[in-house]
């Protein structure tokens, strides 16, 4: 069986991936890490693709991180070969050209809470019960986790989180800023979607160049993310998507973007 469902709509730019090991709570193998991995680089080049939306199978959970089965046992060696997967494929998500949403019901842990915090945003339903509980297992989170939940969070709460391996409830994570949305329990897709769809509307090339100014911009000093910002404006308001877009403004239609 297919460790992903990937469900395109070429008619929307939207293809949703489901998480698909539902008996393990989409527990990550190695096997899932290297499908997700090919499918992202194979995705990248999908000129008509405008989002992606990533959620988990089954009723109880969006990952409950790396399947801890398959590692009982595992040598030094095979773990460290299995993380360095881990790594890349984790920061092709955060380096996918288009936007990736998590949406995200029931247990979202350790790795499975680290490729959600790498997505662009998350929407969450009232289900969802987040941790990274790697310390008290003897190790840390090695999936930018702490980075990302302290860019999320703030650092005294991140250090709550990871010192403590505690769960929090899904009202928590929106009060905190893990979640861009809290949703009523079971419409976490279909909201993802809905915002996934909206952002078709935008111009291909303006949410890339978004993507990349917010994103590398959040990284640095206020003067070096401003000029970011300017390169890409500059770049874009000199292109033929901005006449397009103030045209159909004035004539009251949709635009037809001409860079994708």
């Amino acid at each position: 069986m297919t460790t992903l469902i990937v469900d395109r709509n070429p008619a929307s730019g939207v293809t949703l991936i489901t998480l698909n090991r539902p008996a393990v709570l989409n527990a990550f193998n190695t096997a899932m890490w290297r499908e997700l991995g090919d499918l992202l680089r194979e995705q990248a080049h999908d000129a008509g693709l405008r989002c992606i939306v990533i959620c988990g199978a089954g009723s109880r959970a969006f990952s409950a991180g790396g399947d801890l089965k398959e590692r009982n046992g595992m040598s030094d060696e095979v773990w460290a070969a299995q993380h360095r997967l881990i790594e890349d494929v984790l920061l092709a998500v955060r380096e996918f050209p288009h936007p990736v949403i998590a949406a995200v019901h029931g247990i979202a842990h350790g790795g499975g809470l680290e490729l959600a915090l790498m997505c662009d945003f998350i929407v969450g339903d009232t289900s969802a019960d987040m941790a990274l509980p790697e310390g008290k297992r003897g190790f840390l989170p090695g999936g930018a986790g702490m980075q990302n939940l302290t860019r999320a969070v703030g650092l005294r709460k991140a250090k709550q989180m990871v010192y403590t391996g505690a769960r929090i409830d899904a009202q928590t994570a929106y009060d905190w800023g893990i979640l861009n949305e809290l949703v009523p329990a079971g419409q976490h897709v279909t909201r993802a979607l809905a915002l996934a769809h909206e952002m078709t509307r935008a111009s291909p090339q303006a949410v890339r160049s978004a993507k990349l100014a917010l994103q590398h911009g959040a990284d640095t000093d206020f003067r070096a993310g401003y000029a970011l910002d300017l390169a890409h404006y500059y770049t874009l308001v000199s292109g033929p998507d901005r006449l397009e877009g103030i045209r159909a403004f004035n004539e009251k239609r949709e635009p037809r973007w001409v860079r994708r």
